[in-house]
């Protein structure tokens, strides 16, 4: 198929869009390659798809409606993949701006022209951070999620309430995922993963917010998420066509929401543990108060996507972790892109 991925240069983008092109489709990758971390990482994500014929690249805004309309005529998109997006919990306090532009004006732009193109399946990528501080476990996608913490949470579920209106209005099938602390190789480095494996090969003090023995996280691993969207691109919602009492399909839409973790919450000592072992060194611990928006734990409910695909994310902590230590060694330092 013709597939548009926005977001082609960022860390999940980069991964789907190889395994797209790896599948045989022809993939059109749209990204503004900003700054909010080392554009260097994004630039040698790239080498690496812009080297497949099958892949075409389009730097842009979201935010410029004409020059994404332009991107669409040219890819003819059958399916779009809205990964783009101001990430980042602790940066939406900083600037919030950026996160209004992207994530609200953006994906409004996205949805006007998936809308035109007619396209097949819209997925749209959501955030766990929309459960906000939820007591009710696991995070199940039939839950009410109405407080959101930050204003990246609430824009993302802004996010969805839009496309969950053109699916509605326009017959749109639209699957929205709640991502649950991906982490992998060719990471994003503002991510724990990645500042704390860089900060114990320094022998540098890695800083923990809040106490490491009591924030729990579902950690998923990269290849594991992008499995699951390559298998959700393939059941779009059909209107009426519930897979049992569990889904969230909307009653009056081709619409619906799944949550994209292993279900198995681990703590962030164990992570950091996982990094020592990898690494073969010993993490210096400078604890911090928990910051603004935080939360205690993560938790995904994966009965819906199991329902949907018949698959569920299985790679343990300690080899996905085993995984990204080994990448971060033989590139990240290697090439510089470590900072």
């Amino acid at each position: 198929m013709r597939i548009l991925v926005t977001g082609a240069a960022g860390f999940i983008g980069f991964h789907l869009a190889r395994r797209l092109l790896a599948d045989g489709h022809q993939v059109t990758g749209i990204d503004g390659m900003t700054r909010y971390y080392d554009v260097g990482l994004k630039d040698a994500r790239l080498a690496q798809l812009t080297a497949l014929p099958a892949f075409t690249f389009e730097r842009l805004m979201l935010e410029d409606f004409g020059a994404l309309t332009d991107a669409f005529e040219r890819a003819q998109p059958e399916l779009v993949v809205h990964l783009a997006a101001q990430a980042g919990v602790r940066y939406s306090l900083e600037n919030p701006r950026a996160y209004a532009d992207s994530n609200l004006t953006g994906t409004f732009n996205v949805l006007e022209l998936a809308k035109a193109a007619k396209v097949r399946h819209l997925l749209y990528a959501s955030t766990s951070s929309i459960y906000g501080a939820s007591e009710k476990r696991p995070f199940e996608e039939t839950d009410r999620a109405d407080h959101p913490l930050t204003l990246y949470a609430a824009t993302k579920k802004a996010g969805e309430l839009m496309s969950h209106s053109y699916a509605h209005l326009w017959d749109l099938p639209t699957t929205a995922f709640r991502f649950f602390t991906v982490y992998g190789p060719w990471g994003r480095p503002d991510m724990a993963p990645w500042r704390f494996a860089e900060a114990i090969d320094a022998g540098r003090p890695i800083e923990i917010y809040g106490d490491p023995a009591d924030i729990w996280r579902d950690f998923t691993y990269v290849d594991d998420l992008v499995e699951a969207i390559v298998r959700l691109m393939g059941r779009p919602p059909v209107k009426g066509q519930p897979v049992g009492p569990m889904d969230s399909l909307s009653p009056i839409a081709p619409w619906r929401v799944v949550n994209i973790g292993r279900g198995e919450p681990s703590k962030l000592d164990d992570l950091i543990v996982a990094i020592e072992t990898a690494l073969g060194k010993r993490a210096e611990r400078r604890r911090l108060p928990m910051q603004a928006g935080d939360v205690p734990l993560t938790f995904a409910s994966s009965t819906l996507l199991e329902a949907l695909t018949g698959y569920r994310p299985d790679t343990s902590l300690n080899q996905g972790v085993s995984f990204f230590c080994d990448w971060f060694r033989h590139h990240a330092i290697a090439t510089g892109a470590a900072t």
